[in-house]
């Protein structure tokens, strides 16, 4: 097992997108200051019960699903939009072939 934080892949929970760990570490700290439990990063996670440190990996799971469906749901109105403008206008001396 490499000595550093960095690179750990324990099990089936690994990191797939390079660099993103980082910031999944920073969201924990912060969805758990969020349910309050300050200090996240300092505490010895052996410390808390299982459903403490359960609760807070499916909170940030709930918020990244959530965040998820915004951004498709917003897609979704951006390609509606995109429908209901008109056609462009075909230029004069040309036909459609529909």
């Amino acid at each position: 097992m490499p000595a550093n934080n960095q690179s750990k892949s324990i099990g089936r929970n690994r990191v797939l997108v390079p660099g993103a760990e980082q910031v999944l570490e920073k969201y924990k700290y912060e969805i758990a200051n969020e349910i309050g439990i300050n200090n996240y990063n300092a505490i010895d996670k052996g410390e808390l019960s299982s459903r403490q440190n359960g609760y807070i990996g499916g909170y940030m799971v709930r918020k990244m699903i959530q965040q998820a469906q915004n951004q498709m749901l917003q897609g979704a109105f951006q390609a509606s939009q995109l429908a209901q403008q008109p056609s462009p206008k075909q230029p004069q001396g040309t036909t459609e072939l529909l």
